[in-house]
């Protein structure tokens, strides 16, 4: 596990890169500071991706259904595993940390594999 402060200069070209490799993975959201405490925003819900506008200086994360937006955007830190993204910690302007924990989505077996494999096949049961 290694965790990095990104350089402000390269957030858009990571985000960017980073999008294509992150589609299909679950983040949960969770906002922590002083005076709300720690609250989750949301809960491994499906990432289409991120991106990060320099003029505007805002972090969005779309997710399967809905975008959370990050606004004053001062700090970026990025928690890897080898190539692999577990965690992306945010602080904007007023302090406020945000961070992103990413996981695979369960990978459920195929429900008519599974239905077949409880099926009895030809002859079971019956008698001998």
């Amino acid at each position: 596990m290694s965790i990095e402060k990104l350089d402000k200069a390269s957030w858009a070209t990571y985000f960017d890169s980073m999008s294509k490799m992150l589609t299909g993975k679950q983040a949960e959201i969770d906002v922590e500071s002083l005076s709300l405490g720690a609250q989750v925003e949301s809960r491994f819900a499906p990432l289409n991706g991120i991106t990060y506008d320099h003029k505007s200086e805002l972090l969005e994360i779309m997710l399967e259904r809905w975008e959370h937006n990050i606004p004053n955007v001062t700090e970026i830190w990025v928690d890897r595993d080898g190539v692999s993204l577990n965690s992306i910690r945010v602080v904007d302007s007023d302090g406020l940390e945000q961070i992103i924990k990413l996981r695979d989505p369960l990978m459920l077996p195929d429900p008519h594999l599974a239905a077949s494999a409880n099926r009895p096949g030809p002859g079971a049961g019956a008698p001998r």
